[in-house]
């Protein structure tokens, strides 16, 4: 099973590795199989490779991402590796953005160097919180000083930082999520995500929170404090530009948004997923099937789906809504039938008398308020 491509600018490496893996985590990530590091390695290289003849002739890449897992654990000696195979089949240079997401307490002085060295330039922290005892309960093995030494180091090579922090961790509380946002604004960082937490099924939380072990915050006290923090946050510079977020002038993810414009990339690795348009597919998340497969010169895609019309619209709606710069009816509008089209005019109308949606010079965006019922907006003017 192949999908080509016409053209590819972004790129997404998976490494699925982990020292340990938190309580609430859902991604294709693993502990404790460090034994199997370089074996994963070399299928990596090698699906590279058996994918040439699907992309463009060595494409200019915008953006080049390396997600997890814990991508900060890729051995130095891999990783330089792996940026040999990725010049020789991808055109990228200083322009591009080279992201690495970084665990605090699993960075070393030399990863820094080899990181600058082979054109990372973009480092993505998982912070999510600054309570130690928050995140010991949740099996993140990472401190305070932690996050505050990495972050020193790591302004001293590289200009393009970034932080994501989790709103509604339990045991947080709203006093104490205003300090750790106003602490981050000390910090040489350029930019910020907000992240809702999320009860994923079969995960530790999710057992923790259905057997009442663990409480969570209410709803509304977790949408007040979301609109404190956007505006705390607008005061230091950081403009949100999708709901989860923020960025100083210039420093826009690049990557993120190539996925919420619908942009083609290819992911390579355990779990990895592409898009080219309209095709969208995924790779096994099975260690031994994917190192297997790729050894026997196989396809490791383990889901794939062709998108409808109709799929392709709500996708542009709901990605679009997402954004401040919000959607362009008229790119919306061009294939919906006569009644489709005035049943959309009327619910922008319904949406914007309730205060949830703005609607100037042909385009629609979320209120204040909107965002919060991003999904129930999403499918009424889809409806």
């Amino acid at each position: 099973m192949s999908y080509r491509f016409i053209e590819l600018e972004h790129l997404y490496i998976h490494w699925p590795f982990c020292p340990y893996k938190c309580h609430f985590c859902d991604f294709v990530a693993m502990a404790a199989h460090e034994e199997f590091m370089q074996q994963y390695h070399h299928a990596l290289l090698k699906e590279l490779y058996q994918n040439e003849s699907l992309m463009p002739l060595k494409p200019r890449l915008r953006t080049i991402y390396f997600g997890g897992g814990t991508p900060s654990t890729y051995p130095a000696e891999l990783l330089l590796d792996t940026f040999g195979t990725l010049r020789k089949l991808f055109d990228f240079d200083q322009t591009t953005e080279v992201t690495i997401e970084v665990n605090p307490g699993t960075v070393t002085p030399r990863l820094f160097d080899v990181w600058s060295e082979v054109g990372i330039n973009r480092l993505s922290i998982g912070v999510q919180s600054l309570k130690d005892a928050v995140l010991s309960s949740l099996n993140r093995h990472q401190s305070k000083q932690q996050v505050e030494e990495i972050l020193q180091q790591a302004s001293g090579y590289f200009k393009n930082l970034s932080v994501d922090f989790i709103l509604g961790l339990p045991g947080v509380s709203d006093e104490e999520w205003k300090e750790m946002i106003q602490e981050a604004m000390s910090w040489p960082i350029q930019h910020i995500s907000i992240y809702f937490l999320t009860v994923h099924e079969d995960t530790p939380l999710y057992f923790k929170v259905t057997r009442n072990k663990i409480q969570l915050p209410p709803d509304d006290s977790m949408v007040d404090l979301y609109n404190w923090t956007v505006d705390y946050l607008a005061g230091y510079g950081f403009e949100r530009y999708e709901i989860s977020n923020f960025a100083k002038k210039g420093f826009r993810s690049l990557h993120n948004a190539a996925y919420w414009n619908r942009k083609s990339y290819r992911g390579f690795g355990l779990g990895a997923c592409s898009f080219n348009g309209i095709d969208r597919f995924q790779n096994t998340k099975n260690l031994g099937k994917y190192i297997q497969n790729i050894e026997n010169c196989q396809s490791v895609v383990d889901m794939a789906e062709t998108l409808t019309e109709s799929q392709i619209m709500l996708e542009k709606l709901m990605l679009g809504l997402r954004q401040t710069d919000g959607v362009l009816v008229k790119e919306y509008i061009t294939t919906l039938s006569l009644d489709k089209h005035t049943k959309f005019f009327e619910n922008i109308a319904l949406l914007e008398s309730a205060q949830l949606l703005s609607y100037r010079d042909g385009n629609i965006q979320l209120t204040p308020k909107g965002y919060v019922l991003e999904n129930e907006v999403t499918l009424k003017l889809f409806s």
